[in-house]
């Protein structure tokens, strides 16, 4: 694997410094540069162009959510910056993490995760899967819930199965994956397993919540996975909370 570049932003010195320092203990990833503030890093991350930007949503100046939101417009108007952005928040609250999701940050992370799976975390979205924390996970979930009930802020799709016999209604939320839901539609069984994918379960506890074998959990997680045109649990269940696909 060849090295990561990284940009952190994170106003905290001690915090800052010591993710800097536990990072350079892993040998693909190369922090470049950091800051401690919103406008600062922003334009770091635009001179430097880095792999990965970790961005913390807690800044001084301008928050981590606007930060992303004026990088993924320059990237509109400049399509060689290939930048991906790894949300850091230390708060699970909901306003927060929907917030955050709805910044259109590639992956999203709370800072109290173990440095490993922040690292795993940074490689996954270097390779452009998407990574969400299971606690954030949860949330939009209840969120993408919560809008699904309320008919005048999606529109209705209803779809048949692969069984002729019934169909599914399908609330969309974002209009980036009205084309996958319309010609890839998913049976009931899957919506299934796709809700426990989001909910962070593996096979095994799939397996035993809905009385099938383990197996049979990855036949449907690999129809899911095709169906979603998504490369991982993760990039699915990223696209399945977006799309309001889970019941």
């Amino acid at each position: 694997m060849s090295n990561i570049n990284v940009v952190l932003i994170e106003d905290h010195d001690l915090s800052r410094i010591g993710l800097c320092a536990a990072l350079k203990q892993y040998e693909d990833i190369e922090i470049i540069d950091s800051a401690a503030s919103g406008n600062d890093g922003l334009q770091k991350i635009k001179t430097h162009q880095p792999d990965v930007a970790l961005v913390d949503i807690g800044l001084p100046d301008i928050d981590g959510i606007e930060v992303t939101q004026k990088l993924k417009e320059y990237q509109i108007n400049h399509p060689d910056f290939q930048t991906k952005i790894l949300m850091l928040t230390m708060h699970d609250s909901e306003d927060s993490v929907i917030a955050a999701f709805a910044a259109g940050a590639d992956s999203y992370s709370l800072k109290d995760v173990s440095m490993d799976n922040l690292v795993e975390a940074i490689r996954n979205t270097y390779e452009g899967n998407a990574w969400i924390d299971p606690a954030i996970a949860r949330i939009v979930l209840k969120q993408a819930q919560t809008t699904q009930s309320n008919s005048t802020q999606v529109r209705k799709t209803t779809v048949s199965t692969e069984d002729t016999s019934d169909t599914q209604t399908i609330a969309a939320v974002n209009e980036e994956y009205q084309q996958i839901i319309e010609t890839c539609p998913l049976t009931d069984r899957e919506l299934e397993v796709l809700e426990l994918i989001v909910a962070g379960c593996s096979n095994a506890e799939i397996s035993e919540k809905l009385y099938i074998t383990v197996g049979t959990v990855k036949t449907h997680v690999c129809h899911i996975l095709n169906k979603l045109c998504a490369d991982d649990r993760t990039q699915a269940a990223v696209r399945a909370l977006r799309a309001g696909l889970v019941k």
